[in-house]
């Protein structure tokens, strides 16, 4: 971990300060890198798909504008956690520890694991299901991906994770395809994101669904302590942030695709159809792609989102507790050096892969569990704001219009999560 002494004092320069040359500008870019962009690859996970797909198949392109909205409120989240990684070198549930206390660190942590467990068997669940389209068992498939996801992580350093998790979630770029492939109306597409039911309960419950598979604590929590764990500097921070806005955008033009490719066929022809399992979904699209391209493509694209949003998510929670914990936490100590880390790692791993194992298929939870998500925002983004406030140097702080936006963004994003989580499950009316 960098020191906190000499981070501090190099952190009172300008947040905005730029290398003066391009050569140097493309160097600092290629070091930093990774961080967003695996983080964001990782928000475009199996519940994220399967939420997109419902939300195609039963509103058509109703909810098409709401993704292409997500990208700044993702964006303006997402960069808070690089100004406090870097800033101050301390993930994110350290920060909480040092700044509230122990008791709200816990609290965070809490939430943290919450969120954790329900992607993790999100993800499990959506491999299995992509195993199941080849005919192959759960005992097969499972302890293979919980095996390649160990091996990953426990004999690489930080930069390898970050590169065998790109290049897996690149394989999520498949849904571009998906979507070209089922030709959707332009029209259609224009008129349907025009059209937005605002009064609707069940159209509430899918806009917290998406919200909540955007936004989600093990991303905050992650992408704070990748940057931490990189040993970014304060001139990294404008790289930094354009790896985040790159990320922001693909994993939302992903989201976007998915529902496009599901409005335009499943919602065009069976808009009534129950989408609950990897399976379902690549089934009912084999019709417009055909049984062997629709599985091919639809699996690439699921087993690459799943596979890294594992990575991301058991690393996020090995990190924050870690940090809260206060023991060992970095891909750059060897297991032996972390067992604590790397054990909490590995039980995620482990313990979804079993879970999910001997458990009737889960992904039918997906939807809820962002809900879920949308239902922490609040602790989530109120724990961050607050941070920016009281953790970073004077010369990295929110203020004036901005910090005026940003706390509207939270303010606004939280309460259509929180709304349309209780509207849907009928505690509103």
């Amino acid at each position: 971990m960098p020191d906190a002494e000499q981070m501090t004092q190099t952190a009172t320069s300008s947040p905005n300060a730029l290398p003066p040359s391009r050569s140097r500008r493309l160097a600092h870019f290629l070091t930093v890198f990774g961080p967003g962009l695996v983080v964001m690859l990782a928000d475009t996970d199996v519940g994220s798909v399967i939420t997109a797909g419902q939300s195609g198949v039963q509103w058509g392109y109703r909810l098409l504008a709401l993704q292409f909205l997500l990208i700044p409120i993702l964006y303006i989240v997402q960069e808070l956690t690089v100004r406090l990684g870097i800033a101050t070198g301390r993930g994110h549930g350290e920060l909480i520890r040092e700044t509230f206390g122990p008791v709200w660190a816990w609290i965070s942590a809490a939430g943290l694991g919450i969120a954790t467990v329900g992607a993790l068997l999100t993800e499990f669940s959506g491999v299995a299901g992509v195993g199941a389209l080849y005919g192959l068992p759960r005992g097969l498939t499972l302890p293979f991906a919980a095996a390649t996801l160990l091996a990953v992580v426990l004999t690489g350093s930080y930069r390898r994770v970050e590169r065998v998790a790109i290049a897996v979630g690149l394989f999520e770029l498949a849904f571009f395809f998906v979507a070209w492939a089922a030709h959707p109306d332009p029209h259609a597409l224009a008129a349907g994101a025009l059209d937005i039911p605002f009064t609707n309960g069940a159209y509430l419950y899918l806009v917290a669904a998406n919200i909540g598979a955007v936004i989600m604590p093990w991303m905050v929590f992650y992408q704070q302590s990748a940057v931490a764990d990189k040993r970014l500097r304060p001139e990294h921070l404008t790289a930094s942030r354009w790896d985040t806005a790159i990320g922001a955008v693909i994993t939302q033009l992903v989201m976007a695709a998915v529902l496009i490719a599901c409005a335009a066929t499943i919602g065009r022809t069976h808009p009534d159809a129950a989408l609950n399992t990897v399976g379902e979904m690549a089934g009912a699209l084999t019709p417009f792609l055909g049984t062997t391209m629709g599985n091919a493509v639809f699996g690439a694209g699921v087993l690459g989102a799943g596979m890294v949003a594992s990575i991301v998510a058991s690393l996020a929670l090995a990190w924050g507790l870690g940090e809260v914990a206060g023991y060992r936490r970095s891909l750059e100590y060897r297991p032996l050096q972390a067992r604590w880390f790397y054990g909490v790692y590995a039980a995620c791993v482990i313990g979804g892969a079993v879970f999910v194992g001997f458990w009737p298929d889960l992904v039918a939870l997906n939807v809820g569990v962002q809900v879920m998500n949308a239902l922490l925002l609040p602790v989530v983004l109120g724990f961050l704001i607050a941070l920016t406030r009281r953790a970073l140097p004077p010369a990295w702080r929110l203020r004036g219009w901005y910090f005026a936006l940003v706390l509207a963004v939270a303010v606004v994003t939280c309460a259509l999560g929180v709304w349309g989580g209780f509207s849907g499950a009928g505690l509103v009316g």
